[in-house]
């Protein structure tokens, strides 16, 4: 008896799975991702191999971090172009507080968090009390954060020794990058969030529907605030890591990472109109990006085809966009 419910069971469970990956737009994204790992391996003896496979974990874990918050902040309808130079800050201004500051290390990461919450904040109040578009406002600030760049590290890199920093960007926990291990619990806790907090609903109902939100009594501006700040602030973290990678805070940190991260986002299935989206289709699109990077590398295809096929793949994701919101219209 309970032999026929298991083997019963199972068909039922696997069509459950396909039913819920069908509605969130996530199973024609893993199966381009299976397809692009497919192709790789056919090409290239190295693209399968665990030491490859672990270096996309690394290469994608700042990308995938950052898109925990880009996915909220898409979902509730807006957009985030500030965050490569908010990474890079936040490096900085944590190496400037450990290297001329001699600030004690907790304080230093606190520092460079919080720069990136300042500059959420900062983008926040100017979206929802002078109502100026996010792709103006975060426009500016991605211009306006890499002159602060400048200004704390006058223009050099600095050099940054401290044990718990080269852990965070270099280690690894049974065998798996310490960055790739962070990614991971941040998107976890940012799926759980999402999904089941009063707050997680309200970012989608905020994108799906501004006014009905309003009426409904939703604090739209609150959590506009909210989705900026956590974004920046996840940035920031981010910008830490890589230094802790790198070993040094490096003047060009971020620069033109929002492009990946958004298109991660938008690949993931993250609507650029909002009110729809999830965090595991995000890190899907992450790994798609990912993986055609490395990709390009282990073919020795050059830089000016590697920059052109990332540019195909985010007029790509937009157009796809365009047309599922045309669809779900």
């Amino acid at each position: 008896m309970s032999t026929d419910t298991t083997v019963q069971g199972r068909p039922n469970a696997l069509k459950n799975v396909y039913h819920y990956l069908s509605r969130t737009s996530i199973l024609g994204i893993i199966i381009t991702l299976a397809a692009e790992c497919l192709i790789l391996s056919l090409l290239s003896p190295y693209f399968l191999t665990a030491r490859n496979l672990l270096n996309v974990m690394r290469s994608i874990s700042i990308t995938g971090i950052v898109a925990a918050g880009m996915t909220m902040v898409l979902i509730s309808g807006g957009l985030d172009l500030s965050v490569g130079s908010v990474i890079g800050l936040g490096g900085v201004v944590t190496a400037y507080s450990l290297s001329y500051l001699g600030m004690p290390l907790p304080a230093a990461i606190f520092l460079g968090i919080a720069s990136g919450a300042v500059v959420g904040l900062c983008i926040g109040l100017l979206v929802t009390k002078l109502n100026i578009n996010s792709f103006i406002v975060t426009l500016g600030f991605l211009s306006v954060c890499r002159g602060v760049i400048y200004i704390f590290s006058t223009g050099a890199n600095i050099k940054v020794d401290r044990a718990l920093i080269i852990w965070m960007g270099q280690s690894r926990i049974a065998n798996v990058p310490v960055p790739a291990v962070i990614m991971i619990v941040v998107l976890i806790i940012a799926s759980l969030f999402l999904k089941y907090t009063v707050t997680g609903r309200f970012i989608y109902a905020v994108g799906g529907n501004e006014r009905s939100a309003r009426l409904s009594g939703i604090n739209v501006d609150r959590i506009r605030m909210f989705v900026f700040i956590l974004t920046s602030a996840l940035a920031a973290f981010s910008g830490i890591i890589m230094v802790g990678k790198l070993g040094t805070a490096e003047v060009i940190a971020g620069t033109g990472a929002e492009i990946d991260i958004i298109a991660a986002v938008i690949i993931g299935g993250t609507s650029l109109a909002g009110g729809r989206g999830t965090i595991i289709g995000s890190i899907i699109g992450a790994a798609i990006i990912g993986v055609l990077k490395n990709g390009f590398i282990l073919l020795g295809l050059p830089i000016a085809a590697q920059t052109i096929g990332i540019g195909m793949v985010v007029i790509l994701s937009v157009t796809i966009d365009s047309i599922r919101t045309k669809h779900a219209a």
